[in-house]
C-alpha cells in the first residue's frame, strides 16, 4: 500500500534520531514507498471553506547524525484531501494548543485517518485516562489542597508529586514523610499550573526500574525496563534513566489485557503506559509515546513495521466500510 503520510511533530532538526520514535516511524514508512510531509502543528490553518490546511514540507530521511534528512521546497497541503494518514506526534506539555489541535484535526477525521484518533487523545491525558484503571494504580490524590496531601501522607508516608499534564519526567519531586517543603513546593505548583496536580505513594520498587510496555491496536508490542541514573529516582530516559530488556509479569499482561480491548475501540492505535515494580500502572501515554526503538534494539523487532501494520488494516476497514 502506497501512503501519502503527514506527520506533524516538532522541528526534525532538533530531534536526538538513535533514540526518537516518529524519526523511527518516518524512516520505516519511507522504506515502505510512502510520501511523507513534516510540519508543525502551528502551521495549522481552518480555511473559510472548512479546509484544513498545514505548511508542510515533502521530506525524506535518513539514519546520519547531522544530517538526517532533506526537506523539499514547501507545499500548502490540505490535511483531509491531500494524505492518507495523519502522524499526531508533537510532544506535550498537553495544553489549550494541543487541545485546540485536536479540535482540528477531528474535522478531518471521517476522511483522513489520524493516529491516535484526535478526540480520545483529547479525553484521554496521560494521567487522567489511568484514573480509569484504580485497580492496578497505587493509591492517587489529586489535589491543590495542601491539607489534603498532609491527611494522605499520614496514610503512606513520603509522597511523588507530579504536574497531571507533565511529560517526560519533568517536575516530579518526592517529598519525604515529615512533609519537609511541601507547602513551598505546592506554592510553585499552584501558581505555576491552573489544575490539580497528581500525589502519589513513594514507590521503593522505582530503583528497579520503570517499565514502558508498547502495546499497538492494544495488543503488546513489547516492553524495556527503565532504570533512574545515579543519584536520581526517576527513570524516564529523557531524565538519564537507562533501558534494559525485560519480560512482562503475570500482573502487567493482566493490566495490558484489561486496557487493550479499550485502546484498539478508542482507536488509540500507538500507546505506551508505564508500569513500577511489575504491578503499578501509573500512565497511560497517547499523547507522542516513545521507546520503540529501545524496544527493537533489545528485542530484535520492528515496532515501527508494525505500527504501521495496524494503520494500512485501519484504512484497509474504512475502504471496506464504504
Amino acid at each position: 500500500m502506497s501512503l501519502r503520510v503527514a506527520v506533524q511533530m516538532d522541528p526534525l532538526d532538533q530531534i536526538k534520531i538513535a533514540g526518537d520514535s516518529s524519526f523511527a516511524l518516518m524512516l520505516s514508512g519511507q522504506a515502505r514507498g510512502y510520501t511523507l510531509y513534516e510540519y508543525n502543528v502551528e502551521s495549522l490553518t481552518l480555511d473559510e471553506d472548512d479546509r484544513l490546511l498545514a505548511h508542510a514540507y515533502p521530506v525524506t530521511v535518513q539514519r546520519v547524525e547531522g544530517d538526517h534528512f532533506t526537506r523539499n521546497e514547501q507545499v500548502r497541503l490540505d490535511l483531509g484531501a491531500d494524505v492518507d494518514v495523519v502522524l499526531m506526534r508533537q510532544d506535550p506539555p498537553f495544553h489549550m494548543g494541543y487541545i485546540t489541535a485536536t479540535h482540528l484535526l477531528e474535522r478531518i477525521a471521517h476522511h483522513t485517518l489520524v493516529v491516535n484518533d484526535p478526540a480520545n487523545v483529547r479525553n484521554s491525558p496521560e494521567k487522567v485516562m489511568v484514573l480509569n484503571y484504580r485497580r492496578f494504580m497505587p493509591p492517587t490524590l489529586v489535589t491543590r489542597s495542601v491539607e489534603e496531601v498532609r491527611r494522605f501522607m499520614d496514610t503512606h508516608g513520603a509522597v511523588v508529586v507530579k504536574p497531571i499534564h507533565g511529560n517526560g519526567g519533568k517536575a516530579i519531586f518526592r517529598i519525604g514523610e515529615n512533609g519537609e517543603n511541601l507547602t513551598a513546593l505546592f506554592e510553585v505548583f499552584n501558581q505555576t499550573w491552573p489544575e490539580p496536580h497528581m500525589v502519589q505513594p513513594f514507590l521503593p520498587e522505582v530503583r528497579e526500574g520503570d517499565k514502558r510496555i508498547v502495546l499497538i491496536d492494544g495488543v503488546v508490542a513489547g516492553a524495556i525496563n527503565r532504570v533512574p541514573g545515579e543519584g536520581e529516582f526517576r527513570s524516564n530516559l529523557a531524565m538519564g534513566g537507562s533501558a534494559q530488556a525485560t519480560q512482562l509479569t503475570p500482573r502487567e499482561e493482566e493490566i495490558c489485557a484489561a486496557l487493550g480491548p479499550d485502546l484498539q475501540r478508542l482507536g488509540l492505535t500507538f500507546v505506551g503506559i508505564d508500569v513500577i515494580g511489575g504491578k503499578w500502572l501509573t500512565e497511560i501515554n497517547v499523547t507522542s509515546p516513545t521507546g520503540i526503538v529501545a524496544i527493537d534494539r533489545f528485542n530484535n523487532t520492528d515496532t515501527a513495521g508494525m505500527i504501521w501494520d495496524a494503520i494500512e488494516r485501519r484504512l484497509a476497514d474504512r475502504h471496506t466500510a464504504t
